[in-house]
C-alpha cells in the first residue's frame, strides 16, 4: 500500500502563487510515476501534471502549461507542484496519485491505484 499525504493548498489571489507537497509513505517512491489531478465542484477530476519514475520527463495539461512545474525529489520521498500565476478557473481541490507502471493513459485518473485525501486550492479574482 502507498499512501500519499498533499499539503500546500490555500486561498490565494489571481496571479499569485503557491507550492503543493505530496508526502509518499513508500519506501519504493521512486519506483512510482507521480501525477497531480484536480477536481472542481460539479466537475470531473481532470490531469493537471505528471512526472516519470527518475524526473526525465513532465507532462502537462494545456490548461496549465507555462504556468506549473511539476517536480520530485525521490530521497524525500515527495513530489510537488509549483503553480504561478493562478487564475480563478484553477480552483479545485489538488490530488495526487501514483502508480508502479504507466503507459500512454497517464492522463486517466482511472488508472491510477493510489490517491491522496486532495488538497484545497482557492484563487480569487
Amino acid at each position: 500500500q502507498v499512501q500519499l499525504v498533499e499539503s500546500g493548498g490555500g486561498l490565494v489571489q489571481a496571479g499569485g502563487s503557491l507550492r503543493l507537497s505530496c508526502a509518499a509513505s513508500e519506501r519504493t517512491f521512486s519506483s512510482y510515476t507521480m501525477t497531480w489531478f484536480r477536481q472542481a465542484p460539479g466537475k470531473e477530476r481532470e490531469f493537471v501534471a505528471a512526472i516519470s519514475r527518475s524526473g526525465g520527463r513532465l507532462y502537462y495539461a494545456d490548461s496549465v502549461k507555462g504556468r506549473f512545474t511539476i517536480s520530485r525529489d525521490n530521497a524525500k520521498n515527495t513530489v510537488y507542484l509549483q503553480m504561478n500565476s493562478l487564475k480563478p478557473e484553477d480552483t479545485a481541490v489538488y490530488y495526487c496519485a501514483a502508480k508502479y507502471q504507466v503507459g500512454p493513459n497517464y492522463s486517466l485518473a482511472r488508472v491510477y491505484d493510489y490517491w491522496g485525501q486532495g488538497t484545497q486550492v482557492t484563487v480569487s479574482s
